[in-house]
């Protein structure tokens, strides 16, 4: 499918183009990321019976079963790699849910409620979402985190991605530009920008004949900033480009299509967030994980992300004024203080140092800080620039 730009001159995206040629040279110089298999239905179906297999044996033993599960909240069982994220180690520390204690009694109960659902839904080839399952008994689950925490730990338990086990999740993410698809059900998908964006697929692993002439993608933190940019026709004036945003903390499926749309492209990929620590967090989501999907780092992160803003160095040299600003909390310190002692700041002094001046300004600010100097400074100015110039870390 070819695009017909709308956008700048070429030589807008020299220094794109120059990133990218970079990132391609990188990736072949690297020592490379051996493909990951995927588990077929009959292997999840067999290590779901043999779950099952040692419950009735320990039964017969006259002794109480339970499970084995990676503990997915501990920071030493995980490793750091620049070109892969945060990932669990082979051997890490691990927890056992208990069938006669009264602790994990119920949780035990749960699970195995949820792995007979899903060896069901693997068996028949059908799929459901979290929220089906959360729905088949509201009163059981109590809440959907529960079933979207059981989950996460059958995926880990059993070592397969969560659509292995037929299992989607509902997507929240948007995203609009230079791009087409056709879903699972050979329904075509055109992302062109409108003043409406198009609903991130629930199924990425389905869609195909993905094509697009984007010069980059745009990872927008909020959506509120994501539908300023569309009003404001980015899309249009910086074609050809795709942007995409997860409405905050971003979900799996969004995750999923950004890795996608990086494997399948090698675009190069920005992260516009506010100058916060919570946005600072989303932009690592993206880039080198999470601590509880660590397990499935291979399939989710993309570690050659940049930082294009807000940053917070930004707050000066544009002279945000200080009336916009706001404090950071206590609790925005902690945040601060945390990601500055993870694993994969030490790889990223850039990251660092205009984190070290949000502790020093005590301060933070909002993309739309950015209006105060005038309505549309980010579409028609900030992000122009930062794109055309090379501004980001």
């Amino acid at each position: 499918m070819a695009f017909a730009p709308m956008g700048p001159e070429a030589s807008f995206f020299r220094v794109l183009d120059q990133h990218r040629v970079s990132l391609i040279k990188s990736l072949k110089e690297g020592p490379g990321e051996a493909p990951r298999k995927e588990a077929s239905s009959s292997e999840v179906l067999a290590s779901i019976e043999n779950i099952v297999q040692d419950i009735v044996t320990s039964l017969a033993r006259n002794e109480a079963p339970f499970l084995t599960l990676d503990n997915r909240s501990n920071w030493e069982n995980i490793k750091f790699e620049d070109s892969v994220g945060l990932q669990m180690i082979p051997h890490c520390t691990t927890k056992k849910i208990k069938s006669d204690s009264a602790q994990s009694a119920q949780r035990f109960a749960l699970i195995l409620k949820i792995l007979s659902m899903i060896y069901k839904l693997v068996q028949s080839n059908t799929y459901a979402t979290k929220r089906d399952i959360y729905y088949t008994d509201i009163q059981l689950f109590g809440n959907q985190s529960v079933v979207d925490n059981i989950i996460n730990d059958i995926s880990c338990m059993l070592k397969v991605p969560r659509r292995n086990l037929h299992i989607l999740s509902t997507s929240k993410g948007l995203i609009a530009g230079n791009l087409s698809f056709i879903e699972e059900d050979g329904t075509k998908v055109n992302c062109t920008c409108g003043s409406t964006a198009v609903a991130v697929p629930s199924n990425i692993q389905g869609i195909r004949n993905l094509a697009t002439d984007a010069k980059f993608l745009l990872i927008v933190e909020k959506d509120a900033t994501f539908q300023r940019l569309l009003d404001d026709n980015f899309c249009n004036k910086l074609s050809p480009c795709i942007i995409i945003t997860g409405k905050g903390v971003p979900d799996l499926n969004t995750r999923l299509l950004v890795k996608k749309l990086w494997d399948t492209f090698h675009l190069p990929i920005f992260t516009l967030v506010d100058a916060d620590p919570h946005g600072i967090e989303i932009m690592c989501i993206y880039k080198y994980g999470s601590l509880s999907m660590s397990f499935e780092a291979h399939n989710l992160t993309v570690p050659t992300i940049k930082w294009l803003g807000l940053l917070p160095s930004d707050i000066e040299r544009l002279n945000i004024p200080r009336g916009t600003l706001i404090p950071l909390t206590k609790r925005d310190q902690m945040k601060l203080d945390s990601i500055l002692k993870r694993p994969y700041v030490t790889c990223q002094p850039f990251w660092k140092k205009e984190m070290e001046i949000m502790a020093e300004l005590k301060m933070k600010a909002e993309i739309q800080a950015l209006t105060f100097i005038s309505s549309d400074y980010l579409s028609r100015v900030y992000l122009p620039n930062k794109l055309q110039f090379g501004g980001w870390i």
